[in-house]
């Protein structure tokens, strides 16, 4: 007899992320869909990478991340939101922000707790959820605004409720946390034994003035949290897949009960690099401007075509609406303008449990100039 294994996620397929790029390939079409940049990252990190290694720093570094590593993020947190966390007891190198994401759950969920989810919501967050055997609640964003719907959250709270999930800036809208957010977290969660998860690996890719609210700047909220990061999203080199995660002392205890009997360690001459390039200050704190000036060209270029822009104040992408193209789902929009156009996009439909149609794709506009005007010109033979 050959075994079967009976799955723990079976309504699960292949991503969308990996299902588009397939048909991108296939038919070599512009790759707008998952969010990575086509342009060099700097040369420098990578320099840092390469002495690293030749310096033979190519041995396990500490559980934790490099000591030197955490010291600079530390000193990174405190100068930007006025947190003095702790670099030995309160932050933890990861393989990636969606490993931090998953450790966080693993060690706060237990079985039948429940986990308020934001939708659309990166596609990882009820997986990782319902891996631990607990249920996602999912709640509408605001359809245009993608704001929180305050009193359908209030609403959801029960006494199974343990967590409350929050991505700000928010993939795939772009949207932002405003300090009119910041104040219903703090109302719904006082007084309460939630926890926080909030994921901001885009935090400096923030647009239109706006200002990044860190969990980590309000101690009411911090002392509750788990804070996580990417590296990836900050320097352009997201196939490093290296972030980290911030909480209070005893959440990252638990944290790292997790971390040292999964992945133990981060892959050590990245660490070594990126602790010497944090130094940097202008590399992270300009990465908004150069990102704007992305957004805004690819905007410029798009009123040429039917689509509509939705709101984007941060990350790598833009929602663009096709209501007054076409009537199809989102996702046979996605595949045929792959398939027809060569552009290929993400159906935000697939960022719901119950896909929700609206009528709108997420375009990454993190590209070349080259890359952006190319695609456009595909786009206004539709």
């Amino acid at each position: 007899m050959i075994p079967t294994i009976q799955s723990k996620l079976p309504q699960a397929g292949t991503t969308i992320f990996t299902i588009m790029s397939t048909l991108a390939a296939e038919h070599n079409a512009i790759n707008l869909g998952q969010g990575f940049p086509d342009f060099a990252m700097n040369a420098a990190l990578s320099e840092l990478v390469s002495k690293a290694m030749a310096d033979g720093h190519n041995q396990y570094v500490h559980m934790n991340g490099l000591p030197v590593l955490r010291e600079a993020i530390a000193q990174k947190i405190k100068q930007l939101y006025g947190n003095p966390v702790s670099a030995n007891d309160e932050i933890t190198i990861t393989p990636g922000a969606t490993y931090a994401l998953y450790t966080a759950f693993t060690a706060m969920l237990q079985p039948g707790d429940e986990v308020i989810v934001f939708e659309p919501a990166y596609d990882c967050y009820i997986p990782a959820i319902e891996l631990n055997g607990a249920k996602a609640v999912t709640i509408p964003l605001t359809p245009g605004t993608y704001k929180i719907d305050q009193a359908l959250t209030r609403a959801a709270i029960t006494p199974k409720t343990k967590a409350i999930l929050i991505n700000s800036p928010h993939n795939p809208s772009g949207a932002v946390l405003e300090e009119d957010d910041i104040a219903f977290l703090t109302d719904i969660t006082s007084n309460t034994n939630l926890f926080i998860i909030s994921d901001e690996v885009y935090e400096h890719l923030i647009f239109d003035g706006k200002k990044h609210l860190s969990i980590l700047q309000y101690p009411h909220l911090y002392e509750r949290s788990f804070v996580t990061f990417s590296f990836g999203k900050v320097y352009n080199c997201t196939g490093w897949k290296t972030g980290y995660c911030v909480a209070p002392p005893a959440l990252m205890k638990e944290f790292r009960k997790i971390h040292q009997f999964n992945a133990f360690t981060v892959f050590g001459p990245v660490q070594y690099a990126l602790a010497a390039f944090l130094k940097d200050e202008a590399e992270y704190l300009e990465l908004g401007s150069r990102l704007q000036q992305k957004r805004d060209y690819f905007k410029n270029l798009m009123a040429q075509t039917k689509f509509e822009p939705l709101p984007s104040y941060g990350s790598y992408f833009q929602i663009y609406s096709y209501a007054n193209i076409s009537d199809e789902k989102e996702y046979d929009m996605a595949v045929r303008l792959t398939k027809n156009y060569g552009v290929t996009t993400i159906p935000v439909s697939a960022f719901y449990k119950n896909p929700v149609e609206n009528k709108v794709l997420r375009f990454c506009f993190s590209k070349k100039e080259s890359t952006l005007e190319a695609a456009v010109e595909r786009l206004l033979k539709l």
